[in-house]
């Protein structure tokens, strides 16, 4: 029997064939033994490899063009907007060609605590992101080594002017963002509501990517993904990358964690769980 449900302010839900998913398991030692297990660790790898190459390749390219001294017009480049849409571009563009990849540490220890994987996948993910983002990066400087050392490697650092809990708060907030996006863009429930609207869910979390590093690449060069920095920490080896790295895992691990937290129980459980005791209370 269909019901209608209203979640955050979002409008009605008819939920007549809605069934939420079940919580992946903790540990689940059967997915070891298939192949799409691996797969998937394969396309977050290389997703993530092709993530760095990419863009860190954006922010060399605009660093040498920028710069008068070294042949550049000092005005020419694509400026922070370019930056911003070679990041958010290429998450659209991955995202939509692994098919729901993650690409990001953050984001997969955000639905780890929303149990949307389990923890041997959420680890594994992890593992293949960081190892992809190191290669990436390597493969930018091994085509461009000249210009990797001279324009800073594309590692994120606390720009000059900023306070450490500037820093960390960028990350967070800018973290928060991202990944309430990817709750909000692959939600079963808000799918089957609108299922009459084609969006394509890689389009938004792209889009939250892209406005995140407008807003804090003057502040933290835009981390929000442990795995693109520590792929360039690694890389470019320099002290002030090492010594600013917590910052760019503490925060988007605190901002993943608040956005779970956020979706699944007050948007999800919370709200309708306080709608129904409304209306079953009207109903006396």
């Amino acid at each position: 029997m269909a019901k209608d449900i209203e979640v955050g302010g979002q409008g009605e839900f008819h939920a007549k064939d809605y069934h939420d998913p079940p919580p992946a398991p903790l540990i689940d030692a059967e997915e070891l033994t298939k192949w799409s297990f691996y797969r998937a660790i394969i396309a977050e790898f290389i997703a993530t490899l092709l993530f760095l190459y990419i863009t860190v390749l954006t922010v060399i390219g605009y660093k040498s063009q920028t710069d008068a001294n070294h042949g550049g017009d000092g005005c020419g480049g694509v400026g922070i907007l370019g930056i911003a849409w070679a990041f958010g571009g290429m998450i659209f563009v991955l995202v939509y060609c692994t098919a729901g990849g993650h690409i990001n540490p953050a984001v997969t220890f955000g639905l780890f605590l929303a149990r949307k994987v389990s923890l041997v996948r959420a680890v594994m993910y992890m593992v293949a992101q960081c190892l992809g983002a190191i290669c990436g990066c390597g493969l930018v400087k091994a085509f461009q080594k000249s210009y990797y050392t001279r324009y800073g490697g594309g590692a994120n650092e606390l720009a000059d002017g900023y306070s450490t809990g500037t820093g960390l708060g960028a990350e967070i907030i800018g973290t928060f963002v991202l990944v309430y996006t990817v709750f909000s863009a692959t939600d079963p429930k808000r799918n089957a509501r609108d299922s009459h609207v084609p969006v394509l869910a890689p389009l938004p979390i792209g889009f939250a990517v892209f406005m995140v590093h407008l807003a804090t690449i003057p502040v933290t060069g835009t981390g929000i993904n442990p795995a693109r920095s520590l792929g360039a920490a690694v890389i470019y080896n320099k002290d002030k990358a090492w010594d600013d790295q917590w910052i760019f895992w503490v925060g988007p691990f605190i901002g993943a964690a608040i956005a779970a937290f956020y979706h699944q129980f007050i948007l999800r459980a919370s709200a309708s769980k306080a709608l129904g005791s409304f209306k079953s209370s009207s109903n006396i």
